[in-house]
Protein backbone atom coordinates (compact mmCIF):
# COMPACT_ATOMS: atom_id res chain seq x y z
CA UNK A 1 0.00 0.00 0.00
CA UNK A 2 1.31 3.25 -0.91
CA UNK A 3 0.27 6.55 1.02
CA UNK A 4 1.28 10.13 1.54
CA UNK A 5 0.28 14.23 1.24
CA UNK A 6 -1.17 15.11 -1.76
CA UNK A 7 0.87 15.05 -4.73
CA UNK A 8 3.52 13.24 -3.16
CA UNK A 9 3.40 10.89 -6.34
CA UNK A 10 1.26 8.21 -4.89
CA UNK A 11 -0.75 7.33 -8.03
CA UNK A 12 2.23 7.41 -10.48
CA UNK A 13 4.32 4.98 -8.05
CA UNK A 14 1.17 2.96 -7.56
CA UNK A 15 0.71 2.46 -11.20
CA UNK A 16 4.75 1.61 -11.58
CA UNK A 17 4.18 -0.85 -8.56
CA UNK A 18 1.52 -2.71 -10.57
CA UNK A 19 3.24 -2.52 -13.85
CA UNK A 20 6.44 -4.35 -12.53
CA UNK A 21 4.52 -6.81 -10.66
CA UNK A 22 2.35 -7.95 -13.60
CA UNK A 23 5.20 -7.95 -15.59
CA UNK A 24 6.99 -10.45 -12.72
CA UNK A 25 3.60 -12.53 -13.66
CA UNK A 26 2.26 -11.72 -10.13
CA UNK A 27 -1.27 -11.61 -10.25
CA UNK A 28 -2.55 -7.85 -9.11
CA UNK A 29 -5.67 -5.91 -8.26
CA UNK A 30 -4.82 -1.80 -7.74
CA UNK A 31 -7.40 -0.36 -6.24
CA UNK A 32 -7.92 3.37 -5.00
CA UNK A 33 -8.70 4.63 -1.45
CA UNK A 34 -11.45 6.20 -1.11
CA UNK A 35 -13.28 4.78 -4.82
CA UNK A 36 -12.82 1.69 -6.93
CA UNK A 37 -16.52 0.41 -6.24
CA UNK A 38 -19.51 2.25 -8.05
CA UNK A 39 -20.41 3.04 -4.09
CA UNK A 40 -17.39 4.46 -3.12
CA UNK A 41 -16.93 6.09 -5.65
CA UNK A 42 -19.94 8.17 -4.92
CA UNK A 43 -18.59 8.22 -1.46
CA UNK A 44 -15.77 10.28 -3.06
CA UNK A 45 -17.53 12.53 -4.68
CA UNK A 46 -18.98 13.89 -1.36
CA UNK A 47 -15.42 13.79 0.71
CA UNK A 48 -13.90 15.81 -1.65
CA UNK A 49 -16.63 18.23 -3.34
CA UNK A 50 -15.05 21.82 -1.57
CA UNK A 51 -18.93 23.05 -1.57
CA UNK A 52 -19.20 20.54 1.52
CA UNK A 53 -17.54 22.79 3.86
CA UNK A 54 -20.37 21.81 6.50
CA UNK A 55 -18.55 18.38 6.94
CA UNK A 56 -17.40 17.31 10.31
CA UNK A 57 -14.24 15.52 11.00
CA UNK A 58 -16.40 12.54 12.26
CA UNK A 59 -18.56 12.33 9.63
CA UNK A 60 -15.40 12.84 7.30
CA UNK A 61 -13.74 9.72 8.88
CA UNK A 62 -16.95 7.48 8.95
CA UNK A 63 -17.39 8.03 5.02
CA UNK A 64 -13.94 6.71 4.04
CA UNK A 65 -14.68 3.81 6.56
CA UNK A 66 -17.63 3.37 4.70
CA UNK A 67 -15.70 3.62 1.52
CA UNK A 68 -13.31 0.87 2.46
CA UNK A 69 -15.91 -1.29 3.91
CA UNK A 70 -17.08 -1.54 0.57
CA UNK A 71 -14.18 -1.61 -1.61
CA UNK A 72 -12.69 -4.50 1.17
CA UNK A 73 -16.45 -6.57 0.61
CA UNK A 74 -16.34 -5.91 -3.22
CA UNK A 75 -12.66 -6.58 -4.67
CA UNK A 76 -10.21 -6.94 -1.54
CA UNK A 77 -11.39 -9.98 -0.07
CA UNK A 78 -12.16 -11.75 -3.03
CA UNK A 79 -9.00 -10.40 -4.42
CA UNK A 80 -6.78 -11.72 -1.78
CA UNK A 81 -9.05 -15.55 -1.72
CA UNK A 82 -8.03 -15.56 -5.16
CA UNK A 83 -4.36 -15.26 -4.25
CA UNK A 84 -3.44 -11.89 -5.77
CA UNK A 85 -1.63 -9.66 -4.37
CA UNK A 86 -3.73 -5.86 -3.71
CA UNK A 87 -2.26 -2.93 -4.20
CA UNK A 88 -3.95 0.22 -2.84
CA UNK A 89 -3.56 4.27 -3.47
CA UNK A 90 -3.92 5.32 0.09
CA UNK A 91 -5.45 3.04 3.05
CA UNK A 92 -6.10 3.56 6.68
CA UNK A 93 -3.04 5.16 7.12
CA UNK A 94 -4.55 8.32 5.50
CA UNK A 95 -7.12 8.85 7.89
CA UNK A 96 -4.49 8.25 10.54
CA UNK A 97 -2.73 11.68 9.25
CA UNK A 98 -5.35 13.04 8.11
CA UNK A 99 -8.31 12.63 11.00
CA UNK A 100 -6.71 12.52 14.00
CA UNK A 101 -6.67 14.85 16.42
CA UNK A 102 -9.94 16.64 14.58
CA UNK A 103 -13.35 16.80 16.59
CA UNK A 104 -11.35 15.09 19.40
CA UNK A 105 -10.84 11.65 17.15
CA UNK A 106 -7.78 9.65 18.79
CA UNK A 107 -5.77 7.26 17.29
CA UNK A 108 -7.87 4.63 18.68
CA UNK A 109 -11.12 5.55 17.60
CA UNK A 110 -9.59 5.69 14.57
CA UNK A 111 -8.15 2.17 14.57
CA UNK A 112 -11.81 1.11 16.02
CA UNK A 113 -13.57 2.56 12.93
CA UNK A 114 -11.11 0.85 11.07
CA UNK A 115 -11.35 -2.85 12.38
CA UNK A 116 -14.81 -2.86 11.43
CA UNK A 117 -14.47 -1.63 8.36
CA UNK A 118 -11.26 -3.65 7.16
CA UNK A 119 -12.08 -6.95 9.34
CA UNK A 120 -8.95 -6.08 10.96
CA UNK A 121 -6.92 -7.25 7.80
CA UNK A 122 -4.40 -5.00 7.97
CA UNK A 123 -1.36 -4.26 5.16
CA UNK A 124 1.49 -6.31 5.54
CA UNK A 125 3.75 -3.41 3.79
CA UNK A 126 2.89 0.62 3.97
CA UNK A 127 5.06 2.56 1.54
CA UNK A 128 4.99 6.33 2.69
CA UNK A 129 6.02 8.64 0.43
CA UNK A 130 7.50 11.63 2.17
CA UNK A 131 7.73 15.06 0.77
CA UNK A 132 7.34 18.83 2.42
CA UNK A 133 3.81 19.94 2.20
CA UNK A 134 4.48 23.37 0.12
CA UNK A 135 6.10 20.76 -3.03
CA UNK A 136 3.86 18.34 -3.32
CA UNK A 137 0.52 20.94 -3.04
CA UNK A 138 2.59 22.94 -5.60
CA UNK A 139 2.70 19.50 -8.47
CA UNK A 140 -1.51 19.50 -8.11
CA UNK A 141 -2.24 21.27 -11.50
CA UNK A 142 -5.96 21.32 -10.79
CA UNK A 143 -8.87 22.61 -8.97
CA UNK A 144 -7.56 21.98 -5.23
CA UNK A 145 -10.64 19.71 -3.90
CA UNK A 146 -12.00 20.06 -0.13
CA UNK A 147 -8.99 18.19 1.47
CA UNK A 148 -6.12 20.02 -0.43
CA UNK A 149 -7.71 23.73 0.24
CA UNK A 150 -6.85 23.39 4.04
CA UNK A 151 -4.35 25.66 5.41
CA UNK A 152 -0.85 24.63 4.78
CA UNK A 153 -0.42 23.97 9.06
CA UNK A 154 -2.94 21.48 8.50
CA UNK A 155 -0.99 19.95 5.47
CA UNK A 156 2.06 20.15 7.63
CA UNK A 157 0.63 18.28 10.80
CA UNK A 158 -0.66 15.45 8.80
CA UNK A 159 3.13 15.15 6.79
CA UNK A 160 4.18 14.74 10.59
CA UNK A 161 1.16 12.13 11.54
CA UNK A 162 2.77 9.99 8.56
CA UNK A 163 5.93 10.18 9.62
CA UNK A 164 5.05 9.18 13.54
CA UNK A 165 2.92 5.89 12.21
CA UNK A 166 6.08 5.14 10.04
CA UNK A 167 8.84 6.03 13.70
CA UNK A 168 5.92 3.73 15.56
CA UNK A 169 6.28 0.99 13.04
CA UNK A 170 9.21 0.41 11.35
CA UNK A 171 8.67 -3.64 10.42
CA UNK A 172 5.51 -2.75 8.56
CA UNK A 173 6.34 1.40 7.23
CA UNK A 174 9.07 2.14 5.01
CA UNK A 175 9.71 5.93 4.27
CA UNK A 176 10.71 6.99 1.26
CA UNK A 177 12.00 10.71 0.22
CA UNK A 178 9.16 11.38 -2.90
CA UNK A 179 10.99 14.77 -4.21
CA UNK A 180 13.33 13.02 -6.77
CA UNK A 181 12.82 11.56 -10.41
CA UNK A 182 10.27 8.89 -10.05
CA UNK A 183 12.23 6.36 -11.60
CA UNK A 184 14.84 6.97 -7.96
CA UNK A 185 11.71 6.60 -6.22
CA UNK A 186 10.10 3.49 -8.06
CA UNK A 187 13.67 2.05 -7.49
CA UNK A 188 13.36 2.23 -3.86
CA UNK A 189 9.48 1.46 -3.76
CA UNK A 190 11.08 -2.20 -4.70
CA UNK A 191 13.50 -2.54 -2.93
CA UNK A 192 10.58 -2.32 -0.08
CA UNK A 193 8.76 -4.91 -1.84
CA UNK A 194 11.42 -7.39 -1.31
CA UNK A 195 10.24 -7.64 2.69
CA UNK A 196 6.87 -9.24 1.04
CA UNK A 197 9.02 -11.90 -0.97
CA UNK A 198 8.80 -15.66 0.00
CA UNK A 199 10.46 -15.42 3.78
CA UNK A 200 9.35 -12.25 4.47
CA UNK A 201 5.85 -12.96 4.84
CA UNK A 202 5.85 -15.69 7.09
CA UNK A 203 2.49 -17.12 6.71
CA UNK A 204 2.76 -17.10 2.83
CA UNK A 205 -0.91 -15.29 2.45
CA UNK A 206 -1.80 -13.28 -0.39
CA UNK A 207 -0.77 -9.98 0.37
CA UNK A 208 -2.38 -6.50 -0.41
CA UNK A 209 -0.95 -4.76 1.47
CA UNK A 210 -4.17 -5.89 3.83
CA UNK A 211 -3.76 -9.64 4.98
CA UNK A 212 -2.03 -9.17 8.34
CA UNK A 213 -3.93 -8.72 11.31
CA UNK A 214 -2.97 -5.78 13.80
Amino acid sequence: MLDGTEGCGKSTQTALLRDALVAAGVEVLAVRDPGSTRIGEQIRAILLDPAHIEMSMRAEMLLYMAARAQMMAQLILPALDAGKTVVCDRFVSSTLAYQLGGDGLSEADIRSAADVAIRRRWPDLTILLDMPPDKSLARVNRAKDRIEQRPMEYHEQVRRNYQSQAQADPQRYRLIAAGRPREQVHADVMQAMKSLAPGGNQEGKPRMGTNEHE
